[in-house]
């Protein structure tokens, strides 16, 4: 179970499933219970005018028995007093609840004719006027006048038995004053049968179509994000075969897209192309590296064994030179492969001025033009950079050398210029790699192991900067490092 639902695909479907769910759900509810509002208002207002016919009736001096809405078939009708006694109720009536009073049989009392033949004498008008009088006092808060209807209804559901029959309704009551009986309320209800059945239908289209519904996304969501992944997959695939294989030359297909996956698979082509490009280098490098240190170490050799048979024959001055040229090489190769680590330069401030006068120091032919300039990083390692722009220098200098230090700008502008013979275009980057000379015929005790150079620009790269080639004013070599200042936004050494 935790291994299908570990996949995108699984949780893709899973969710968009549960969102729909959700939404449906919670559309569905609102639809159900607008739906039995709608239906159960509509039923209200059945109930409200069969209360106000009936109303309309007692305002009239309708006898009680002789009401007509009474005689309705689905609408029960309870006609009370202000006493809350039943005075009439539909024929039919059995049973009834929800309207105030479960009575269905009106209580003993004269019949009209009677009651006025009781009452011909003038006293008995009149008391019937008092007892009027009285009502009106004790409903102070709505005050109708003889024969009106009050304005609106209140609203209760119950359950009632019509002729054998129990059905659920909606029952609206409302106030009359009559002339001769005051207030009276008239209880009438609508059926909800209709309501019933329409909420029940709907509740049960919901409860199948809901879930064939949640398939149909759930299916199709499948569909769609198996599609969609399918290049990642392929991706996957090649990477994997790749990591086995440690053949760098291959790559992930491309769809032919432009979404997220295909920028992903031309990401993934660019990272394997700079690894080969990495491992490569590195390989080159191992292999150069092995080919500089072979040389002084034969030197070395081949000078130790001959003074070891023949002493008087030792070349002391040419084996201390091979000595120094090999732990000069090998101090260079453990600054690159610090560098290649990613060792980070130290954030100290460093005056490029004072340590161009400091590196040009001894040096015949330098001149040294500069203004105070401070920059952050690694004292050393900068100095090693203008040791070696100017050891270069002079290997190709004719009669003089000029370094220069400015601001520019945002930046720290360290020029190194020659007038020797300059560099052609064509060779102002490739003699930034490792291991390069460009004179091959150069012996290696004059031109190096070709690392000075390649150095100098990955410090330069570390300290956030940049170190290029071009033609000095002289006719010569220029080669300009250029370092942000102190508190600029490029002050951040690059990872």
């Amino acid at each position: 179970m935790s291994r299908l639902f570990g996949s995108v695909r699984s949780r893709a479907t899973l969710g968009a499933t549960l969102v729909v769910a959700v939404a449906l759900v919670a559309a569905g509810t609102a639809l159900l219970l607008s739906l039995r509002a709608n239906l159960t208002g509509e039923a209200g207002t059945r109930a409200e005018r069969s209360a106000q016919a009936v109303a309309s009736e007692l305002a009239a001096r309708t006898p009680l028995g002789k009401l007509s809405g009474l005689d309705a078939e689905d609408t029960p009708v309870q006609i009370v007093d202000e006493d809350g006694v039943l005075l009439a109720a539909s024929e039919d009536l059995e049973r009834i609840s929800g309207t105030g009073t479960s009575e269905v049989t009106p209580a003993p009392t004269r019949s009209d004719e009677a009651g006025r033949d009781d009452r011909d004498g003038p006293d008995h008008r009149d008391d019937d006027r008092d007892d009027r009088d009285d009502r009106d006092d004790r409903d102070d808060d709505e005050s109708l006048e003889p024969g009106e209807i009050a304005k609106g209804a209140s609203y209760t559901n119950g359950t009632a038995t019509v002729d054998g029959d129990t059905e659920d309704y909606r029952f609206a009551a409302v106030e009359v004053e009559t002339p001769d009986r005051g207030r009276l309320t008239v209880h009438a209800g609508a059926p909800l049968a209709a309501e019933h059945s329409a909420v029940g239908t709907a509740l049960t289209a919901m409860l199948i179509g809901f879930p064939l519904l949640l398939g149909v996304v759930a299916g199709v969501t499948w569909l769609v994000t198996g599609r969609a992944l399918r290049p990642v997959e392929g991706i996957r695939r090649e990477m994997a075969a790749i990591t086995a294989s440690e053949d760098l030359r291959r790559r992930v297909p491309e769809p032919a897209t432009h979404d997220e996956v295909a920028r992903l698979a031309r990401t993934t082509n660019a990272t394997l192309a700079a690894l080969e490009t990495s491992v490569e280098r590195q390989r080159r490098f191992v292999a150069d590296a092995s080919h500089e240190l072979r040389s002084p170490i034969a030197s070395l050799r081949t000078q130790l064994e001959v003074a070891a048979a023949h002493p008087e024959l030792l070349d002391l001055d040419g084996a201390v030179e091979d000595t120094v040229r090999l732990q000069n090489l090998a101090a260079d190769l453990l600054l690159l492969a610090r560098l290649d680590a990613g060792e980070r330069p130290a954030g100290t401030r460093v005056d490029l001025a004072a340590l161009a006068r400091e590196e040009a120091a001894g040096r015949r032919r330098v001149t040294v033009e500069a203004e105070p300039v401070e920059v952050s990083g690694s004292r050393g390692q900068l100095g090693r950079v203008l040791a070696n722009l100017l050891d270069n220098a002079e290997r190709h200098a004719r009669e003089r050398i000029t370094v220069t230090v400015r601001r520019e700008g945002g930046e720290a502008v360290v020029g190194v210029a020659d007038d020797g013979e300059g560099v052609a275009e064509a060779d102002r980057e490739r003699i930034f790699e490792r291991f390069v000379r460009l004179d091959a015929a150069r012996s290696r005790d004059d031109g190096g192991a070709g690392l000075g150079l390649a150095i100098a620009r990955d410090v330069a790269v570390r300290h956030g900067g940049t170190l290029t080639a071009g033609a000095a004013p002289a006719g010569g070599a220029l080669f300009e490092l250029r370092l942000p200042l102190v508190g600029s936004d490029r002050g951040t050494a690059r990872p």
